[in-house]
């Protein structure tokens, strides 16, 4: 009678990462490869640490940084799944087109443009204001 995978704990051990560090850095490795393939996600960066940078300047309030980090998480996260996507559907597909494998595709790049749009839209809130001020003054 066949076993059912789930059935041997002992078994199911050896495909789990032993230890929480090795967990760690297998998702540091995951993050520097899609960091370095992913030119979307380079630019995020580049545009996350110059909002960052931003933040500080205009010394923000404590919720005007949980908002600004939280959209930046999301855009980076949003990337990553995206670029997770579009390697999975390479893989299945053996890089040959295939109209579900581009609506995969399609929806997941679309994930990515909202969250970049809202955080536009949360980053407009929190800084045109403060640019306006200082403008202001000189106009």
């Amino acid at each position: 009678m066949p076993m059912d995978l789930h059935d041997n704990k002992q078994d199911e051990q050896v495909y789990k990462n032993k230890s929480f560090i090795a967990s760690l850095e297998f998702a540091l490795q995951g993050f520097r490869t899609a960091f370095k393939e992913e030119r979307n996600l380079k630019a995020h960066v580049g545009l996350a640490i110059v909002a960052v940078i931003a933040g500080g300047i205009f010394k923000l309030a404590l919720n005007e940084w949980l908002w600004l980090l939280l959209v930046i998480f999301l855009v980076i996260v949003m990337e990553i799944i995206n670029t997770t996507a579009e390697n999975i559907v390479d893989m299945v597909t053996n890089y040959h087109f295939n109209s579900i494998g581009k609506k995969v595709k399609d929806m997941a790049a679309a994930a990515v443009l909202l969250t970049a749009c809202f955080a536009m839209l949360v980053g407009a809130l929190i800084f045109v204001p403060k640019v306006w001020a200082i403008l202001s003054k000189f106009l």
